[in-house]
């Protein structure tokens, strides 16, 4: 019998593994770190509130994320420590000070959030080994980043950065 849940239990791991990359997990190369996430996942939960999100933007001059200057051009060397950056920027400022009265749309929030908690953990383990390390590059980038949030209004700010989402999520599914 015991032979038998073992059987069972490895062949179910092997399942999972074998599963797992069909489901959009996706492993992101950033420098020296390398870490899996559910990047399809997090895109679906994006376009379930893209449309509410983008429709409250009336600031359509201001980029937060600027596609040439602050994301595409970063080093690998750099990729790990500007995006440990900007899931704080999103976790601390973006996801907690969105106002709506759409649950669904809070709820499709909250999700986001949980997806970015789960890179942020595996990025700090990178950081605990020291293989993600906070170069000029990527202090620079945030830099530019953070300044433009910070000229607009916060609830101006939060709307632009989290409709630009998308520009972020394709940053990262480029680095796999």
């Amino acid at each position: 019998m015991k032979g038998s849940r073992l059987a069972f239990g490895l062949l179910s791991v092997m399942f999972c593994l074998l599963w797992a990359p069909s489901t959009g997990f996706k492993t992101l190369h950033l420098g020296s770190c390398v870490i899996t996430t559910n990047l399809e996942e997090i895109q679906s939960g994006f376009s379930k509130i893209r449309d509410t999100v983008q429709a409250k933007d009336e600031n359509i001059d201001i980029r937060i994320l600027r596609r040439t200057e602050s994301l595409q051009d970063t080093k690998p060397s750099a990729r790990c420590c500007l995006l440990r950056h900007l899931l704080r920027l999103y976790l601390d400022r973006v996801f907690k000070n969105y106002q709506t009265f759409d649950h669904n749309t809070l709820r499709n929030i909250s999700s986001l959030a949980n997806s970015f908690l789960t890179i942020k953990k595996g990025l700090r383990l990178c950081h605990a080994r020291m293989t993600c390390r906070c170069g000029e590059e990527a202090t620079e980038k945030y830099s530019q980043i953070l300044s433009h949030f910070e000229k607009l209004d916060l609830q101006e700010a939060v709307v632009k950065a989290l409709g630009e989402l998308d520009i972020l999520l394709r940053w990262m599914e480029e680095t796999e």
